[in-house]
């Protein structure tokens, strides 16, 4: 009995000393993160022990995880029809309202995240968020699996995105959904917010299409990695869910690098700082004077150090723009539409958000910066059962009210 007893204290010491994280005081509910988060790093620690005795890549392990409890099938309600379908050969869902008659609805192009790597339109959180959507706006809403990494590596995301893209936008297929042309937007979250801007800046400049978006609508997006050195770098990099070791290996994920690069662009120098960055991309990424003096703090650019190894020759994705959509000039910033970016305190990506936005002001595109003081990534999923959060369903309820008031 005695040693049972002992046995259950040690095990309960054990889980409490692996779910407990030290997070920010003003953080929402840190309790329901801590769980959150101790849940998602023992997937995370179950895929990199498979890759490391080579059973299979540590991202398939996450993604079964994923398809197992939380893709679920096209179902229709009394209120929104749901079916999967293709754009242009890339996979769909579709959420349609029911009944309306022969008049023309607002549409939605959606780019799910997950380190586009991770995840799917058919996991149950985007089904929810976007029937949801088609419900409160009265909107056709198409959200895309996009191919995912490793097996996809850029710029083949980058172009199924595009095409998807391209595919919807064509009158063919708005006179078949009944969507009003003039009244069409691109929107994703963290790595889908990478592919909504990047597309929205190919599409913008592309003046062979005849019907282009109305807005853009970005939720946290991940738009650069040559700094991960950021005051919200430095500030969250432990913060759940979204860790910056964790977020750099998504990086390279997606790139196709060497994942031997990773302590390269994490450890000082940052990549920014390198002498061969040209001074025009680095000003572009210049946080000192993009974002507010209040998000800043005492955060300082890390030094640069002579003879560091430079990774964007050997990984020439860091300045494509289509992979970093920060990077663009601003001619090609300004002719984008209208855009609304939500932003977290307490993620590492904030900076990428609140740069994007002052960077597409600059340019002329009147924009809404939505920022949470107590946001954390990944936020806005988790409005629904069963990790339901408050700031969750807060971010979810103005997202949709912005869309209503601008698409």
């Amino acid at each position: 009995m005695k040693l049972r007893w002992a046995g259950g204290v040690l095990l309960s010491l054990a889980a409490a000393y692996y779910v407990y994280s030290p997070l920010p005081s003003t953080v929402n509910e840190p309790w329901k993160l801590m769980l959150l988060d101790a849940l998602f790093r023992s997937f995370i620690h179950v895929g990199d022990a498979a890759h490391a005795l080579g059973i299979c890549h540590s991202v398939h392990v996450l993604n079964s995880v994923v398809s197992r409890l939380e893709v679920i099938e096209a179902r229709s309600s009394p209120s929104v029809s749901v079916t999967d379908s293709a754009l242009g050969g890339v996979p769909v869902r579709v959420f349609q309202p029911v009944g309306g008659g022969a008049k023309l609805r607002r549409g939605v192009l959606y780019f799910h995240g997950g380190g586009w790597a991770l995840c799917s339109g058919r996991m149950r959180s985007y089904d929810l968020l976007c029937r949801k959507m088609a419900e409160e706006l009265d909107a056709v809403i198409v959200s895309v699996d996009y191919r995912l990494a490793p097996e996809a590596v850029f710029p083949d995301q980058f172009h199924d995105a595009l095409t998807a893209s391209q595919a919807f936008l064509s009158p063919e297929v708005l006179q078949s959904y009944r969507i009003d042309p003039a009244r069409v937007g691109v929107s994703g979250d963290s790595a889908g917010g990478n592919l909504a801007a990047a597309v929205a800046q190919q599409i913008s400049a592309d003046d062979s299409m005849s019907v282009k978006f109305r807005v853009q609508a970005l939720i946290y997006p991940v738009l650069q990695a040559l700094d991960f050195n950021t005051p919200s770098y430095q500030q969250n990099h432990n913060v759940p869910i979204l860790h910056r070791h964790l977020m750099a290996r998504f990086w390279l994920l997606y790139l196709g690098a060497d994942p031997s690069l990773l302590p390269h662009i994490l450890s000082s120098p940052s990549s920014l700082l390198h002498p061969s960055i040209l001074p025009a991309i680095r000003s572009h990424l210049n946080w000192t004077a993009l974002i507010p003096t209040k998000h800043q703090k005492h955060y300082r650019p890390i030094a640069t150090e002579t003879g560091s190894r430079e990774v964007t020759q050997e990984v020439p994705g860091l300045v494509d723009v289509r992979a970093a959509p920060l990077l663009a000039e601003q001619g090609v910033l300004g002719r984008t539409p209208q855009a609304y970016v939500m932003t977290c305190e307490f993620d590492v990506l904030r900076d990428d958000g609140l740069m994007y936005a002052r960077r597409l002001q600059d340019a002329g595109v009147r924009v809404t910066s939505d920022h949470y003081d107590d946001g954390f990534h990944g936020c806005m999923a988790f409005a629904f059962w069963p990790f339901r959060f408050s700031v969750g369903q807060r971010s979810l309820g103005s997202y949709i009210h912005w869309l209503d008031h601008n698409l």
